[in-house]
């Protein structure tokens, strides 16, 4: 342990440490008012408590972590069952519980008001507000940074929810495993943003290899069906049914079972999160390492992250409903490309770091190889000392300009390379290098991103700070994270040249129903 204190952990290490924390973790509903110190010495009586958070999701809820497992069991075989006067319950017992007090009056007088962990961002609005008063840029994208990113204690809580799953599919599967991919874990998710979770039945398949010494072989009997595809459609069938039937708290449950990847789509309503649950997707999982590797080299890379997509979302360029937008990730590669385009570069291209792979770090799957480094402390850190100030005005400048007619974006190289078919923008999936992540974008949303990402590089280069903060008004990323056109439409249009009338005419209708909606949108999601 002392060794992996003193390195940056892998992101394999820091999965398996917070699934075994979930194991050990409740989730307790409190009344509207509590005496804290009482309620944590009852559950002490069954085990130590190595933390604990109260938050707000209708109600007040907590969750407590112990530190170890069997105390659950402890507080388990104390806790009762929910009278059935008016519904009958399903004996389904979770680690979700319900605490009341016996006698509310005479107990009032010892409440406290609970410190509650925030859950979600600021509104866009105050965000601005707050972003006015820094004195440089740098220092409002950290700021943006800080605002947005999960906190420890919504990750811990994301951690649970797929805990909480994993109880049911251990029912049929005792090996199975339920682990958040995503933004859950890749270090660039939002506050807010839904628990992407997938069941593995990974640890499974180690085990057959361990029974091939000796001269016999011994293997379990197991159904057999046509293809992949319909076992893990089979599998989510009955896992959604279940948590539809039994699961407390899972709400909305929808079974997408024809989708290219079939999930479990699902409200968690005891944590607040909207989960989607498939079948292991080893390709996803490799993604969610790589960005969480260039998400821990350098602080600026997910200041960098945030900022864009922020930008980006207040625009109109991003959108929650799937269409022809460009995607977060998409977006999220697109910074990653720019940075390895530094001079000398921020991050290493995929490459690079498949080169500082070792034999542990080789994986190929279904015939594309996913191998790089896993250990951060063989990755050099850069030689860049670019400000967040530059490093903003021109990922801007670099893509108002970037020739996506010709060219693609590749991440293993880090270079541009010429586009293998006419898809408007095409950025190469770092792993299944035959597929373009952003095939969705039309071409009137990418000159929309052009015409915002010249419009932003123009402010930033033209504005006068210090007589702006002396006025006391948005300036820098504030100033971009108020829909333009909003102050002077007029001038947006010479810097428009060049583009097709039609795409001009919908980017500035598309501008008018910004104006009206787009602070309240943002505010949402």
């Amino acid at each position: 342990d002392a060794e992996v204190n003193t390195r940056k952990k892998t992101f394999t290490e820091v999965q398996t440490e917070r699934l075994e924390q979930a194991e050990r973790t409740v989730l307790i509903k409190c009344p509207p008012k509590l005496n804290e110190k009482k309620l944590l010495q009852y559950l002490s009586s069954h085990g130590n408590i190595r933390s604990h958070f109260f938050f707000e999701n209708r109600g007040i809820h907590a969750l407590i972590e112990f530190s170890e497992k069997n105390s659950i069991a402890s507080l388990q075989d104390a806790i009762g069952i929910p009278s059935a006067a008016e519904h009958h319950v399903v004996p389904f017992k979770s680690r979700l519980f319900t605490f009341t007090l016996k006698n509310p009056v005479s107990q009032a007088a010892e409440e406290t008001p609970v410190h509650l962990s925030p859950q979600s961002h600021i509104p866009v609005k105050e965000l601005i507000q707050k972003l006015s008063h820094a004195d440089s840029i740098s220092n409002q994208m950290y700021i943006l940074l800080d605002e947005f990113q999960l906190t420890e204690e919504n990750i811990k809580l994301r951690f649970l929810a797929c805990s909480l799953v994993r109880d049911f599919t251990r029912a049929y599967f005792p090996d199975s495993i339920v682990k958040p991919f995503g933004s859950s874990v890749n270090t660039f998710g939002k506050l807010g943003c839904d628990v992407d979770m997938f069941l593995d039945f990974h640890d499974v398949q180690k085990h057959t290899t361990k029974m091939k010494k000796g001269p016999f072989e011994m293997e379990y009997q197991m159904k057999r069906l046509p293809s992949e595809r319909l076992a893990t459609q089979k599998i989510l069938s009955v896992i959604g049914d279940c948590l539809d039937n039994f699961g407390p708290g899972c709400v909305s449950v929808q079974k997408i079972l024809n989708a290219r990847c079939p999930l479990v789509k699902f409200s968690h309503q005891p944590t607040g999160f909207q989960c989607d649950l498939s079948v292991s997707n080893s390709i996803a999982i490799k993604s969610s390492e790589l960005l969480y590797i260039y998400g821990c080299l350098d602080p600026r890379v997910r200041a960098l992250v945030f900022t864009v997509r922020c930008w980006a979302r207040v625009h109109g360029l991003t959108n929650s409903v799937p269409g022809t937008w460009i995607t977060n990730f998409s977006l999220t590669m697109m910074v990653m490309f720019f940075l390895q385009r530094r001079s000398p570069p921020i991050i290493p291209t995929l490459d690079k770091l498949k080169e500082l792979a070792d034999e542990k770090d080789k994986h190929i799957i279904g015939g594309y190889d996913c191998s790089f480094v896993s250990d951060l402390s063989k990755i050099k850190p850069t030689k860049n000392t670019e400000t967040l100030d530059a490093l903003l005005s021109d990922f801007f400048e670099y893509f108002g300009n970037f020739d996506f007619r010709k060219n693609s974006i590749n991440l293993r190289k880090g270079k541009e390379v010429n586009k293998p078919e006419s898809s408007p923008l095409y950025i190469w999936n770092p792993f299944e290098q035959d597929l373009n992540i952003s095939k969705n974008v039309n071409q009137p949303q990418l000159e929309k991103f052009v015409a915002m990402a010249r419009e932003s590089a123009w402010i930033l280069q033209k504005e006068e700070k210090t007589q702006q903060m002396i006025n006391k008004e948005p300036w820098g990323l504030a100033a971009l994270l108020i829909p333009f056109g909003k102050s002077n439409p007029s001038k947006m249009k010479n810097r428009m040249k060049g583009m097709g009338s039609e795409t001009i005419r919908s980017l500035l209708d598309s501008l008018k129903l910004n104006n009206a909606n787009s602070l309240q949108k943002v505010v949402g999601k």
